[in-house]
């Protein structure tokens, strides 16, 4: 009964026709002939546009809304949602160039994350992306890479405040982290920063990711502002943007309810009046990735193989760990936990068998689905992973055992 419920819900964010799950207003089964190939991702691009849309609706109108490109790079993903949010946030020179290579202009996208090198920041700075400062040397680097160029850098500092983002699935911030300066030595930081004659634009404060309690994010988004406050005092000029991070969760088991939006756009909508008392320049954006995509999409594998083993059923798929890490428990679960799982052309199913499905690697670790309830499958039906529009492929071992990679819809 909980995995139905769970596998009811997951479904919520499709529809289905003749027992056949639809995406993208097209039946699995003909998207899966028009592919020509499993495995497969498909993403839907009315569900990413609806999500964009809700969080309109439910936030603050001057809250800015900025896609993290790691929760799925997929360029044409990326083109899609850059006509619908207003900025991007990216981790590397190569979700750079993806950022860059859509509508949104350079001022919008910000380039965060430790250790970047020398000519990634010589790449950002001559485009005119915003660098988000990880450190005293990084700083310093930016502003000779400057210097060189002939080029003032616009930056903004990520802090790494003494509070972390309750109930995270991740948590970026709170005692010592590679990531951001410590907030008691920002003002330090500052002071040096407009000695060197940097384009201070304002603060990124990330506290945590995979969050489901409104509680928790209410409360981290209140000290965040209280911080960029106090830190502002202390900076070279005007904060222009106050990035506040973002975490937003979604529900991927059972038990999980969804996020409250709601009831954060309230509180934002406080804080947004504080905001314009103490830091009358500043926007503030908050950075969503997971929460834009991951409902939107689904990878789909193919029935291989029924197995009988000492009176358990498995479903030899395929697909795998090394497409879809996160679904076989080896992306951060502590306690493994199935994700929903269906079998795709059979989705309510008059006969239910409880199997697991496996992928084809060479390890007991390769594991999509253990001991859950869905419909009796046979050769050839296809196995869909919900929730898979985030932190998918890109986050896998695609290496691992060199089969070949699947294949990425946006439909």
């Amino acid at each position: 009964m909980t995995h139905q419920l769970l596998e009811h819900a997951s479904l919520a964010q499709f529809s289905v026709q003749n027992d056949c799950l639809q995406i993208g207003g097209m039946a699995l089964t003909r998207l899966a002939d028009r592919v020509g190939t499993t495995p497969f991702y498909a993403y839907d691009r009315k569900k990413i546009t609806e999500r964009v849309e809700l969080l309109r609706q439910k936030l603050p109108r001057e809250i800015l809304l900025h896609y993290a490109i790691k929760a799925n790079p997929m360029a044409a993903v990326v083109q899609h949602l850059a006509g619908l949010v207003d900025g991007m946030d990216v981790a590397s020179i190569g979700e750079m160039r993806v950022a860059l290579d859509t509508v949104l202009a350079p001022e919008k996208i910000s380039f965060a994350g430790p250790g970047k090198k020398m000519h990634e920041l010589r790449s950002a700075i001559a485009a005119g992306v915003i660098v988000n400062v990880e450190s005293q040397q990084e700083m310093e680097l930016i502003a000779q890479q400057g210097r060189d160029l002939g080029i003032t850098p616009k930056v903004a500092i990520r802090v790494n405040p003494d509070f972390e983002l309750k109930s995270s699935g991740m948590k970026m911030s709170g005692g010592p982290k590679p990531f951001g300066i410590d907030a008691e030595y920002v003002p330090v930081v500052l002071k040096q920063l407009g000695l060197l004659g940097l384009d201070f634009m304002g603060f990124h404060v990330f506290s945590g990711s995979q969050n489901l309690s409104a509680v928790a994010i209410q409360e981290a988004h209140e000290k965040t502002v209280q911080l960029a406050i106090q830190l502002a005092d202390y900076a070279p000029s005007p904060v222009k943007l106050l990035n506040i991070g973002g975490g937003f969760g979604v529900p991927y088991f059972p038990g999980d309810q969804p996020l409250d939006i709601a009831a954060i756009g309230v509180n934002l909508q406080h804080l947004m009046q504080i905001i314009k008392q103490q830091l009358p320049n500043a926007t503030v954006a908050l950075e969503l990735g997971r929460y834009l995509v991951a409902e939107a999409g689904i990878y789909v594998c193919r029935v291989l193989e029924r197995k009988m083993s000492r009176g358990q059923v498995f479903l030899v798929t395929d697909g795998g760990l090394h497409h879809h890490l996160a679904a076989s428990g080896n992306l951060g679960q502590v306690i493994r936990k199935n994700y929903p799982v269906i079998i795709g052309n059979k989705v309510q199913g008059a006969t239910r068998e409880i199997v697991s499905v496996v992928g084809p690697l060479c390890t007991p670790l390769d594991l999509l689905a253990d001991q859950m309830p869905m419909a009796a499958a046979s050769v050839d039906d296809l196995v869909v992973v919900l929730q898979s529009g985030a932190y998918g492929l890109t986050a896998s071992p695609t290496a691992f055992l060199d089969h070949p990679p699947p294949i990425e819809v946006l439909v």
